[in-house]
């Protein structure tokens, strides 16, 4: 059965207003004052006058700094994940100036910190599957919380990639970015322990592994018993009922339709957790989001490139950008024979008859969740790689092919343009070309001959644009991040962070008129 969408929702635009900030400086501008006053009319008594006035400004700086522990006193230990099991290893937490109060700001977490609620195992971690023997027909959880989310190394890739690129790529599961966000924010730099001086909630659960293994049968109620636990759980928090969730955030390792079962009986695919009140706040990360909820943030699938480094992120880029590129498009993907008039199938018939042009890679006889060598050599042999719809309107080909340095060919705007504006380029023209598929499947178009339209140099900017590209949307492996280099997790954080903090300070500019 397949999960519900709609093609004709236009995408919900947040508009958002950033009040000026109050100035709640007079107290100190007044005791300097009086502290000039008494130097000009006493000075004989100005080092005693100095020295109470420095106390004076000490005692205010650290009332108002977001850390509550002094310089000399280290913080408590932050709570950390489970680790009984050997997929989930001790996570340190980086010592980030932690221990060290910030009178001015702090400069290096501009949009305020993250607190990561300790959930009870229930909820993350009892829910990792060790072995792939209870599942359904697809084995979509195989391999998902191995190594931090990111999956077992692909060792098929040392024959194609040259030096030690390899090592950078992993067989990760397209439905693994709830735990690599909840690996990624317990060493995140802008981690706080204190939820005092937390700007956001981070709600660590994983709802698409909780409903995942009852989305193939009848169990409806299984699909949300751990789901209704958790809002019962988060609700009894105090920062919960402070702004009921508008400051909580969360991360869906599936679509977003996985979690919207519909009332009508025919309709009865996945949960009802988005569907529930409580929910109606809380900001959630999806690989695939509802054009019409301002929660939603789609953020892009996992691929299996993973950077150590940005040297290795470098390499990597300049090696897709000059690879010798032999096909003018590849399509990757299956024939779904149970659907009418399936676009997919035509794609793979026409690539067929194309063969001078096109590389064909079917996933009905190569394995490709999880990526392979046959597919890499595909997109990295190809200027361009057709996209169509999968199962539902995003694909996380559209990734893969991106990372290898091709140009996606779109036939749905939903499958990219509207989903990853924090990630895309804004100009879609920029990086990728729209067919229409409706004058593909009467003949008025043909892709090769669109293809083939574009001219050398046009190609080589696309590409170049692509590959540019590259950072803001994989997921690197150290814990830290890669620096000053941006991920998609970091520009997907500092998105939701920006986010909450200028709705707050909204909320404070508002009750200060009123």
């Amino acid at each position: 059965m397949l999960p519900p969408y709609s093609n004709e929702s236009p995408d919900a635009d947040e508009a958002m207003r950033k009040p000026p900030k109050s100035n709640n400086n007079d107290f100190l501008r007044n005791a300097v004052s009086n502290f000039q006053y008494q130097i000009s009319t006493h000075p004989r008594f100005w080092l005693f006058t100095f020295f109470l006035f420095f106390q004076l400004v000490v005692l205010i700086f650290t009332r108002n700094s977001p850390f509550p522990f002094s310089v000399h006193s280290p913080p408590s230990p932050l709570p950390q994940f489970p680790s009984e099991i050997a997929v989930f290893p001790d996570i340190q937490t980086p010592h980030h100036d932690r221990n060290v109060i910030y009178p001015f700001g702090d400069s290096e977490c501009e949009y305020g910190r993250v607190y990561v609620y300790n959930l009870p195992s229930k909820f993350n971690k009892d829910l990792a599957l060790l072995t792939c023997d209870d599942l359904d027909p697809w084995k979509w959880q195989c391999g998902l919380v191995t190594n931090d989310g990111y999956g077992k190394r692909s060792m098929e890739l040392a024959g194609i990639l040259p030096g030690n690129l390899s090592a950078a790529w992993y067989r990760t599961n397209q439905f693994s970015s709830e735990v690599i966000f909840h690996y990624r924010l317990l060493n995140y730099r802008c981690r706080t322990n204190d939820p005092e001086s937390a700007t956001a909630f981070y709600i660590p659960f994983y709802a698409g592994q909780a409903v995942g293994k009852y989305l193939w049968t009848d169990e409806i109620e299984n699909r949300d018993l751990l789901s209704n636990k958790l809002l019962k759980w988060v609700q009894r928090q105090k920062y919960w009922k402070k702004y009921k969730g508008l400051d909580h955030f969360l991360t869906l390792g599936r679509i977003t339709w996985d979690f919207r079962r519909l009332g009508d009986p025919e309709k009865l695919w996945g949960s009802s957790f988005l569907n529930r009140p409580q929910m109606q706040n809380v900001t959630r990360f999806t690989i695939e989001k509802a054009p019409w909820d301002a929660n939603d943030i789609s953020v892009p699938y996992p691929t299996g490139f993973h950077p150590h480094s940005e040297k290795e992120l470098r390499e990597w880029q300049n090696f897709a950008l000059s690879y010798n590129r032999t096909s003018l498009f590849t399509f990757i993907g299956a024939a779904r024979g149970d659907i009418d008039s399936d676009f997919r199938s035509r794609l793979m018939s026409y690539c067929r008859n194309e063969s001078d042009s096109c590389r064909v890679v079917d996933c009905a006889v190569i394995p490709c969740s999880n990526g392979s060598s046959e597919i890499e050599k595909a997109l990295l042999s190809s200027d361009f790689c057709l996209q169509p719809k999968g199962d539902s309107l995003t694909r996380r080909s559209v990734f893969d092919c991106m990372v290898a340095g091709s140009v996606p060919v779109f036939f749905w705007r939903r499958t990219a343009y509207t989903q990853y504006q924090w990630f895309l380029p804004e100009d879609p023209g920029s990086y990728s070309v729209f067919i229409d598929p409706e004058a593909v499947r009467n003949g008025t178009a043909s892709i090769k001959e669109i293809l083939k339209s574009y001219s050398k140099d046009q190609v080589r900017k696309m590409r170049e644009k692509v590959v540019e590209t590259i950072p803001r949307i994989v997921y690197a492996r150290p814990s830290g991040g890669l620096g000053s280099v941006k991920d998609a997790f970091e520009i997907a954080i500092e998105g939701v962070l920006k986010r909450v903090k200028d709705e707050n300070e909204w909320k404070e500019y508002v009750d200060m008129g009123s």
